[in-house]
């Protein structure tokens, strides 16, 4: 007599489906090849931390290398194995969590330092059966500093016959000396492909009908995790009664469809307010989350910045024929300073909307923000109108009156009372003209060199900065609109960030100055100019004449260099010094 499936207790897939060996890991192929090389081998740690973000496989992991120091194989005579056989005895108490030289701890649950003085305490006991007593401490991170200092000698140096393997989510908890003692793995997220792929086995397995493109949104979702991916491939086949389609998860996840939120994003970036929020409306009806529906649009203006910047990223395998065809055609109607506008905007949005008492109404106002900001013309389009179209000139006096509003006043009232060039006694209608119109922004011109920066901060009073950016910054490259440069520790801390702030207000322009202490640089402007003065004076000591006066003249020295103007230039210098010698001959010479 057989069991009904309802008396066969269910296992979710997350465990059913947890990997038993190193080929079952998937996604952590430089973890595999490490650990086997080293069993290969025989260069085991004592002591291995194994670190990522949560489901990708790090308790797996642990049981795997405990699984594979222990197992004996088939006959019982194999050693350490990066195959374990799964059927010896170690390898199935292994499995099963009832190897009595396997032990797991949480730390979440035990914080504190008697825990691990129990462990301290069994460890100088041989294993019972086994070839290596195994610990295996999940959330390490979880232990107080009293527990951790209480491990560091024994982790040091721990008997031959005992390992350690540590299980984290956060890495930068664990204090610096317990990680120099351990060998460090850092278990990646697994790529979307990766996981779609994998659940679309699993999916055959279950003889559930899957869609492709619902796999994807389940990989999609679970964020690099293979345990919240399957448990969401669960709930949709449990959904879906094994026949899953891609609007199925898209309700079950409360999605919005691609298309959709590819018409959304549309209407708002053409200004179409009324119909950007009667779509948020629709899908909201239908069961998606404001704060996924800003999410999603998030991703799609992603998308369309890597469409701008590289073309060929929508001919990848993966890109769907919606992302590539529609991808390609909003992308090149939108401006990249419009799409990072945009960027923002949802961004501040998302977490309004995460954190407001009502998010689908928090939603509605930043997509309205958005589409009344996608109209306004960019900064750099500002500037060049500014720059090419000056403001008109002031509006000229009326014949009736005075200009402006008080000729416009005149003007209406001369009409009233028969006055004017109206000749009837009907009123003239009255013209309000600005009193005063600015004149147009004047801005500096751009700087073509970094000297030419120094000097527009010392015309704008900027005097601390300017003297920082002579004395303490030695420039590395300069171009218009980017500046990169290593600075003085003497230097202020936000010099470079107010530079840029500056010049970009200033000139209209965007500005970004970098610090890059790498790269060779040159000397500070002050060093320049000192080196400058000094040929100036080596070169003059040079020349012929000068020579003549110092050897007329031992103790002259030359003390200055200028730059005379023609019009200044003294007569010949031979004929002066001629003269000059002859005026003022010394007593007894007339001899000579």
């Amino acid at each position: 007599m057989t069991d009904s499936p309802a008396s066969v207790p269910y296992r979710v897939l997350a465990r059913k489906y947890r990997p038993t060996d190193f080929a079952g890991l998937i996604g952590q192929e430089a973890l595999v090849r490490t650990l086997s090389n080293a069993i290969q081998t025989g260069r085991l740690a004592h002591a291995f931390v194994l670190t990522g973000v949560r489901g990708v496989g790090k308790t797996t992991t642990a049981r795997i290398i405990a699984r594979a120091l222990n197992c004996v194989g088939i006959d019982g005579k194999g050693g350490p194995t990066i195959d374990p056989c799964g059927r010896c005895e170690h390898c199935r108490a292994i499995a099963e969590d009832r190897h009595v030289d396997v032990l797991e701890m949480d730390a979440a649950s035990r914080t504190g330092v008697d825990g691990i003085r129990e462990l301290i305490e069994s460890v100088r006991y041989r294993p019972t059966s086994a070839r290596f007593k195994i610990y295996i401490v999940d959330e390490v991170h979880m232990l107080s500093t009293a527990a951790f200092n209480a491990l560091l000698k024994t982790l040091e140096e721990p008997p031959e016959h005992v390992k350690f393997v540590f299980a984290t989510t956060e890495i930068r908890k664990i204090p610096v000396t317990v990680l120099s003692r351990c060998q460090r793995f850092d278990l990646r997220r697994v790529e979307m492909d990766v996981l779609a792929k994998h659940f679309a086995g699993i999916a055959v397995k279950e003889s559930a009908e899957i869609e492709p493109g619902a796999l994807k949104l389940i990989a999609r979702a679970a964020d690099g995790s293979v345990r919240d991916g399957l448990s969401l491939l669960d709930q949709a086949i449990s959904h879906g009664a094994g026949l899953v389609s891609e609007t199925q998860v898209r309700d079950m996840l409360g999605l919005a469809d691609r298309a959709r939120v590819f018409d959304l994003l549309d209407s708002v970036m053409k200004g179409e307010v009324a119909s950007a929020l009667d779509q948020i409306a629709d899908q909201y009806a239908a069961g998606a989350d404001p704060a996924v529906v800003l999410q999603d649009m998030l991703e799609l203006v992603h998308w369309l910045t890597r469409l701008k910047v590289t073309p060929d990223a929508a001919d990848a395998v993966t890109v769907s024929e919606t992302e590539r065809v529609k991808g390609r055609q909003m992308s090149d109607g939108l401006s990249l300073a419009a799409l990072t506008r945009a960027w923002q905007m949802l961004l501040k949005g998302l977490a309004e909307t995460r954190s407001a008492p009502n998010p689908l109404q928090a939603a509605e106002m930043a997509v309205v923000r958005l589409a009344y900001a996608a109209e306004l013309p960019t900064p750099a389009e500002l500037v060049e109108q500014l720059r090419s179209n000056p403001q008109p000139p002031p509006a000229p006096r009326g014949p009736g009156g005075g200009g402006g509003f008080a000729g416009g006043v005149a003007d209406a009232v001369a009409g009233q009372h028969g006055g004017g060039n109206g000749g009837g006694g009907g009123a003239t209608a009255l013209k309000m003209q600005p009193a005063f119109v600015a004149p147009p922004v004047q801005l500096p011109a751009m700087p073509t060199s970094f000297v030419e920066v120094a000097a527009l901060f010392a015309e704008k009073r900027e005097g601390v900065a300017a003297m920082q950016l002579r004395t303490q910054v030695n420039l590395v490259s300069f171009e218009a609109g980017r500046i990169e440069w290593r600075q003085h520790s003497t230097a202020a801390g936000d010099l470079a960030p107010k530079v840029a702030r500056l010049l970009s207000e200033w000139t209209g322009r965007r500005w970004t100055v970098s610090v890059n202490s790498a790269d060779p640089s040159q000397p500070t402007l002050t060093e320049q100019e000192a080196a400058a003065e000094l040929r100036r004076r080596q070169d003059a000591a040079e020349h012929p004449l000068v020579k003549a006066i110092q050897a007329a003249f031992p103790e002259a020295v030359v003390e200055a260099v200028r730059e005379l103007e023609p019009e200044m230039a003294p007569e010949p210098m031979a004929e002066y010094f001629d003269a000059s010698i002859d005026d003022e001959m010394l007593p007894g010479e007339e001899d000579l």
